[in-house]
């Protein structure tokens, strides 16, 4: 019998067919967005990327995706909105930030409609494939000047393919923001206004396929508490711990995740 998750939708073979909703899920979910955010404060990314790793197994990819939809708008609005470079990063941006709209639109009409396996399986892969990036240093090639708007175009619309899907917009689409080399305020506010604008499109795409319920809602609501305070622990401790060390036991944990994402999808599709 195939597992079932919250939102009725066929689970993958690594669910585990609890009950919705117990004190024990509702305390997984708790520790995950302090761990997430303890990350987010300490390196600065890794909000969505935690809480997914973790939550896919016991709840699923469409719950786990409508859970973390408001604390990741949340916490990312205050950096879109914090330094003097919101106008220059609409201006420069806003054909990046509407493909990635686009994209993210037809990523979710793509997770309702497929089987919950193949997007579980593409994020494995992503969480590998962005392990691996990590520890090579890969920098996506930064485009000449005047090419710039059509590769933004393509890497926001692949990005946010992906994101709709699986929640990760780091590949392509951050990586792309990172090779261009602009300062780290600017960046880390170009960051915040594109996490805003994907994670508002996915709260309204969710929405509009019944993937976001009223339930789901209040629980995206009540993990901004959590997600906050990990968030503080991070920003207060991250002067007494080494940014490249814990970066590297991150990624090492996210490489073991994937794989074991990866590894259980495919026995489930290969036996089912």
């Amino acid at each position: 019998m195939q597992a079932v998750n919250p939102t009725g939708q066929p689970g993958h073979a690594l669910l585990l067919p609890v009950p919705m909703w117990t004190p024990e899920i509702l305390a997984l979910i708790a520790v995950t967005f302090v761990a997430a955010g303890f990350v987010k404060g300490t390196i600065g990314l890794g909000l969505p990327t935690v809480t997914l790793a973790v939550l896919t197994l016991p709840l699923g990819l469409k719950t786990s995706l409508a859970i973390i939809v408001i604390p990741l708008m949340v916490t990312n609005l205050w950096q879109a909105l914090t330094g003097p470079h919101l106008k220059e990063i609409i201006a420069r941006f806003w054909p990046f930030l509407l493909t990635a709209i686009a994209g993210v639109w037809v990523g979710i009409q793509v997770l309702a409609a497929a089987r919950s396996d193949y997007m579980v399986a593409m994020l494995g892969i992503i969480l590998v494939l962005n392990s691996l990036i990590s520890f090579t240093g890969f920098r996506t090639p930064a485009p000449a000047p005047e090419r710039e708007t059509l590769w933004s175009v393509i890497y926001s619309a692949l990005g946010g393919l992906m994101f709709g899907m699986t929640g990760n917009f780091i590949v392509p689409g951050i990586l792309f923001l990172q090779a261009l080399g602009m300062h780290r305020d600017m960046l880390v506010q170009a960051l915040g206004v594109t996490f805003v604008t994907i994670s508002t499109t996915l709260a309204v795409s969710l929405t509009s396929r019944s993937l976001m319920t009223g339930e789901l809602t209040t629980i995206s609501i009540i993990a901004l508490i959590p997600a906050f305070f990990g968030l503080w622990l991070g920003r207060r401790y991250r002067s007494s711990i080494s940014e490249d060390q814990f970066r590297r036991l991150f990624f090492i944990g996210l490489l073991i995740i994937g794989c074991w994402l990866l590894l259980g999808a495919v026995r489930n599709l290969m036996t089912g």
